[in-house]
């Protein structure tokens, strides 16, 4: 899921790098018999700012968009780090899934999501119910539509607040099984 969308914004930055790397390599200095001195090679290859990505689904709705403060591509590893990134998963409804945190990264091929420090992933349902889920990190595997954390997880929901350590979610369903230490403390309506 995330590497549908992310190969054209690749691709697209990709592109524009090559174009820039031509222009800026032309330079009066490149003339001169001297050598330049060059520094530690950076591992980026290419990076973009502000990036965005939206993905749609065959009958014309928003499935998602992704939006990112910075993207950096890591070429020796094939991944992709981000910062800052926000996306919207929408899978055919009007009410999304908003994910964020401080940091992610994309693994070769897209088939592991890695979000780091501050995760955050929210909903409000039908009803107007919020649900907030809490970690320090989650890595999301997009074509499994699954979710797992070995870290501390917290929810906050309509009915109260649950706790654990360690999670596993199955996205296709709304199913989630918590791993241990689970607590919880709920209102009875």
């Amino acid at each position: 899921m995330l590497r549908k969308y992310l190969t054209p914004v690749l691709l697209t930055f990709g592109a524009l790098l090559v174009v820039a790397a031509g222009y800026w390599n032309i330079n009066p200095d490149s003339f001169s018999g001297t050598p330049q001195h060059t520094g530690p090679e950076n591992p980026i290859d290419f990076y973009a700012v502000n990036a965005r990505s939206i993905q749609y689904l065959p009958d014309g709705r928003v499935q998602n968009d992704m939006t990112s403060e910075k993207l950096e591509h890591v070429q020796s590893t094939d991944t992709t780090l981000l910062t800052e990134p926000r996306m919207n998963l929408f899978r055919g409804t009007e009410l999304p899934w908003k994910v964020r945190s401080a940091r992610g990264e994309v693994g070769p091929d897209g088939n592991q999501v890695e979000l780091i420090d501050q995760v955050r992933v929210e909903r409000t349902d039908e009803k107007g119910r919020p649900t907030i889920l809490t970690t320090s990190r989650l890595t999301v595997f997009p074509q499994k539509e699954y979710a797992q954390t070995q870290q501390a997880v917290r929810i906050d929901a309509a009915n109260g607040v649950t706790t654990a350590q360690g999670m596993k979610a199955y996205l296709n369903d709304g199913r989630m099984i918590l791993q241990s230490n689970v607590r919880g403390q709920h209102e009875v309506r």
